[in-house]
């Protein structure tokens, strides 16, 4: 007997079976795309289960796991809108437990299940006592055990409701008939909820999850990727360019660090976002719990109970909770992605100056023309992707805390693309990593440049002549370099030339571009000094 076979023998109740008719016609299942605008069947109706281990004490965040037999379930792509679900699947499936109307599904059943649970608890509620043990567990085996043919079940009742969460309602009610101890508090489902307590609970952990299990971890991938460049590259000199113009002289590692501090510092700020939840019924005053029940302490039972979901409770809300968590972790990401897409941009061009070799693969095509071209395509694909993603998050972020009086459902169809934005980040974070991996440093090319580019020594040798106060030493450099060929043999010359004590004119004779990088060096090494990939990039 399997574990949760085992779970429903000893609850003496067994969940109804699926009916046959929906067996045969798993195609009728629009359910496990990350777009809400594609309407993609199932190639099989295959259980796919997601899983949570039994131990109920265990936070929400921590128990949920998801089988790969769901994130690798192969549906049909050529016939995609958006190639999130079409060409990109591979690259985002990750996001399918979450954001696929399967996950929505799922977790309103657990918002339901729970919310059940916990009115089994609350004394003053004698129409619904305390569960027995099996009672709960089959509870919670519902939960464990959801699997691809119930969200079909819940997907054929409401074609019926019009409603999806009544559907979901009444899909528990027919799942609990076999369980007398519970059948007899079927009406309890859904107690004095409006649906939008469900949904934005079930949101609400779609996000943090998604958050924490994927979109962090491949955050964090990206920006260590960027530091060991930074280590590795620290002592390589590299020509600056301000303006597009040769500029003081870097190193290519510091270059790379500027970008992993950013990054951490971003990762940073997003435990400081509180994920909210509402659980207050119509219009955010528990109006119906207070006639039912008026001795009851709702507002402080509904504190407990979105809490215990891992969920911030926010007490002051109208039928909506306003989503101005939502504009915030979703604004931190966009600038996330927009200094990623410099990234992508500055490695661009770096490529197109020679400084980057890109590792090839046997078999690739760099250009359907060019057989020499390997292009910088995983970047090119990036920054596009983060184009997208921005824009999504953005028009999100303006849209969603914007409610007409106690609501409207223009939030509904919104919160439906949530994953829309974070898909299009994840394959653009993929893309950018996939590109670091082919970058090969060319130093002789970088060299090259800093060995043709001498007039950098200008800023040095005017910043010493004001130090011992030569005459004019801005204009004299500006009269020797500007609009004239530098070369090594000119610059020594001037310097001989200069009214300086013999220790500074030495030092000066020593310096050449590519020695010319200040505290370049010692700040690329000391990156991980100020990178902190351990206590950001998460939600708490």
């Amino acid at each position: 007997m399997d574990a949760r076979a085992s779970l429903r023998a000893s609850a003496n109740c067994s969940p109804l079976p699926i009916t046959s008719s929906v067996r045969r016609k798993p195609s009728q299942a629009l359910i496990f795309s990350i777009s809400p605008w594609i309407a993609r069947c199932a190639s099989r109706s295959s259980r796919c289960s997601v899983s949570l281990r039994r131990d109920v004490t265990t936070p929400l965040v921590e128990r949920r796991s998801y089988a790969d037999e769901f994130v690798n379930m192969e549906l049909p792509s050529v016939m995609a809108l958006s190639p999130l679900d079409g060409r990109y699947v591979q690259k985002v499936k990750e996001l399918r437990p979450f954001f696929s109307e399967y996950g929505l599904i799922h977790f309103r059943i657990l918002v339901e299940v729970k919310w059940l649970l916990k009115l089994s608890e609350i004394p003053e509620i004698t129409e619904v006592p305390n569960f027995s043990e099996n009672a709960r567990t089959f509870l919670e085996s519902i939960i464990l055990d959801f699997n691809f043919n119930d969200a079909l079940e819940v997907k054929k009742i409401e074609k019926v409701t019009n409603h999806d969460v009544k559907a979901v309602e009444y899909f528990l009610k027919q799942k609990c008939k076999s369980c007398p101890e519970i059948a007899e508090v079927l009406e309890f489902f859904h107690f004095a909820c409006t649906s939008e307590d469900i949904n934005n609970l079930a949101h609400a952990l779609s996000l943090k999850e998604a958050m924490n299990t994927v979109i962090f971890p491949t955050m964090i991938e990206l920006c260590d990727a960027i530091c060991k460049m930074a280590k590795e590259n620290a002592h390589i000199p590299m020509l600056s360019r301000t303006h597009g113009q040769p500029a003081s002289p870097t190193t290519l590692g510091k270059e790379m660090a500027n970008f992993a501090v950013r990054l951490s510092d971003q990762g940073k700020k997003f435990s400081q976002i509180n994920i909210l939840g509402k659980f207050a019924g119509a219009v955010g005053n528990y109006n119906a719990h207070k006639v039912a029940y008026p001795t009851v302490d709702w507002p402080s039972i509904a504190a407990d109970f979105v809490r215990s979901l891992g969920v911030e409770f926010n007490p002051y809300v109208t039928q909506i909770e306003p989503h101005d968590y939502i504009a915030e972790l979703f604004n931190r990401v966009v600038q996330v992605n927009n200094i990623l897409l410099d990234f992508d941009r500055d490695i661009w061009s770096y490529i197109s100056l020679g400084y980057f070799k890109q590792i090839t693969k046997a078999g690739e095509i760099g250009s359907s023309t060019m057989p020499h071209k390997v292009n910088p395509i995983d970047f090119e694909n990036s920054e596009g992707n983060f184009c997208l993603a921005n824009a999504v998050l953005s028009a999100l972020s303006m849209k969603l805390p914007i409610s007409r009086m106690q609501r409207d459902l223009t939030d509904s169809t919104v919160l439906r693309n949530l994953g829309v934005g974070l898909g299009y980040s994840l394959l653009a974070y993929k893309s950018t990593l996939q590109g670091i991996k082919k970058l090969q440093v060319n130093e002789s090319r970088l060299s090259e440049d800093l060995e043709n580019t001498w007039e950098v020594l200008a800023e040095p040798i005017q910043t010493v002549m004001r130090r011992y106060a030569v005459p004019e030493p801005y204009e004299k450099l500006k009269e020797l370099t500007r609009g004239k060929a530098v070369t090594m043999d000119s610059i020594k010359q001037f310097i001989e030339g200069l009214d300086l004590p013999e220790k500074a004119k030495s030092e000066l004779l020593k310096l050449t571009p590519h020695s010319y990088i200040g505290e370049g060096e010692r700040l690329a090494k000391a990156v991980d000094d100020a990178v902190d990939l351990k206590n950001g990039f998460k939600l708490l």
